[in-house]
Order: C-alpha cells, then sequence, then structure tokens
C-alpha cells in the first residue's frame, strides 16, 4: 500500500516520523490481505492462532460475552487500527472481533510482527505508543460508564470517534460518516437504545450535533466540546515526539 493510502501508517506517524524503511516494513505487513462480511467474527475469545489484523477499509466492534448470553461492547474500531495485538503477546484472544461493515485487513502472524519489530525498533516503539492510546481510551471510558451522564456519555463518545477518524484523514470538525445503531451504541455506553435515541434528539434540539441517516454532523462543535468537557490531550495527537 502507498504510505498516504495506508491509515496505519497516517495514524503512527502521529507519534514518529516514519522514514521509507519503516513504510517498507509496514507494506510488508499489509502483503497478506483479507476481507470479512458484516456480522461474521474475525477473531473469538480464547483462540489461540496468534492472528492479528490491521484494519484497512471498515469498521469494527470489539465485545465480550457474558455467561447469560449477554453481550458488552468493548470498543469500536476503525481503519487504521490494530485489532489483537494482545492476542499475539498473550498468546490468546481475550475478547471477539465482530465486523459492522465489511472490512478489509492485513492478516498479521507473530512471527511476522516480531521480525518486523527487529528490523525497525522505531516501527515497534510508534505501535507500542498506539497500545497505549488504546489503553488511555478505555480508562476515558470507563470514566465515562461511571461519572458522565448519558447525554455527556454520547457526547463525549462522538468527539473520541471524530478525533480518532480525523486522525487518518476519515472525519473533521464539520462531522463524519458512522455506520452504528442506536443499539450498537447503546451496548457501548451502558445504556438502553430508547434512552440513545431520547439523548440525541436533546443534543440536536439543543444545536450542538445531529446523527441521522449513517452521519454525524457537528451544529455547535466547541459547544458540544464545552458540553461534554472533552480534553483530547489522552489521544496524544499533537504531532510527531520522535522526529
Amino acid at each position: 500500500m502507498a504510505a498516504l493510502d495506508n491509515p496505519f501508517a497516517r495514524k503512527l506517524s502521529a507519534f514518529v516520523t516514519l522514514a521509507p524503511s519503516d513504510l517498507a516494513v509496514l507494506s510488508d505487513l499489509h502483503a497478506r490481505r483479507r476481507s470479512f462480511p458484516a456480522g461474521r467474527d474475525m477473531m473469538h475469545e480464547g483462540q489461540k492462532d496468534q492472528t492479528a489484523y490491521i484494519l484497512t477499509k471498515g469498521w469494527v466492534c470489539s465485545y465480550k460475552l457474558l455467561s447469560g448470553g449477554t453481550r458488552q461492547i468493548v470498543d469500536f474500531q476503525i481503519p487504521g487500527d490494530f485489532l489483537g495485538l494482545r492476542s499475539i503477546l498473550l498468546r490468546t484472544s481475550d475478547h471477539n472481533v465482530e465486523p459492522i461493515t465489511k472490512v478489509e485487513a492485513a492478516e498479521v502472524h507473530a512471527s511476522g510482527l516480531l521480525d518486523a519489530f527487529t528490523r525497525t525498533p522505531r516501527l515497534a516503539t510508534a505501535v507500542l505508543w498506539a497500545a497505549s492510546r488504546d489503553e488511555a481510551m478505555l480508562v476515558e471510558h470507563l470514566v465515562g460508564i461511571g461519572r458522565r451522564n448519558a447525554a455527556e456519555r454520547t457526547a463525549h463518545f462522538l468527539l473520541e470517534l471524530a478525533a480518532r477518524l480525523r486522525l487518518v484523514g476519515l472525519g473533521d470538525k464539520s462531522g463524519f460518516k458512522c455506520p452504528l445503531s442506536q443499539y450498537l451504541m447503546a451496548d457501548a455506553l451502558g445504556l438502553s437504545a430508547v434512552h440513545v435515541n431520547r439523548v440525541l434528539r436533546e443534543l440536536r434540539e439543543a444545536g450542538l450535533v445531529t446523527f441521522q441517516n449513517g452521519h454525524v454532523h457537528f451544529d455547535n462543535f466547541d459547544g458540544l466540546v464545552g458540553f461534554a468537557d472533552f480534553d483530547r490531550s489522552y489521544l496524544d495527537h499533537e504531532g510527531p515526539l520522535l522526529k
């Protein structure tokens, strides 16, 4: 893949300036390409084949199933995200990954990833940054569920998605395309679908954000940031730290 067409390279470039040799290794990691239809799991909890993916097109969700059959969505992944890195490092997948849309992804095996890290330690450092940022997002999600009310939680969630998508060239302050249903959002936010519907209506009537027909439009971006008390510093998108 050309560097400018590679969401993973765009994302890592937020932390480290990638040299041509780094981009060549990234290209090698994208050599094995696969497609998955919506609704068919790419990864399963307990899987031990040490396979991970770099998402290049489409959206997926990672989730856990409880013994009673209920599901909790942990997060949504977008192009440029690494799926199953822990599965490689811990040898067993601790969650499931389901495509929300049709997706394209690069299949990465443990041997290939470790070889890439050996060839370019800067790339290994950048991937560590990406994994640390993902952990910071999960911490923020826990704070949201525990301390933010439903409207603040929903607004913060949409602003975080916008920041993540903007990093890989798929969104900006005006808005972004979003394939998530209210049921999926409710699962991730710890709310009911009815509650999400009501909150989205309240945010729209307040002139802050409109989510309709698969598109999020920020009617008042700065107002929404203030309403959600959104501080994007935890996403660390301020430019490369390593030149």
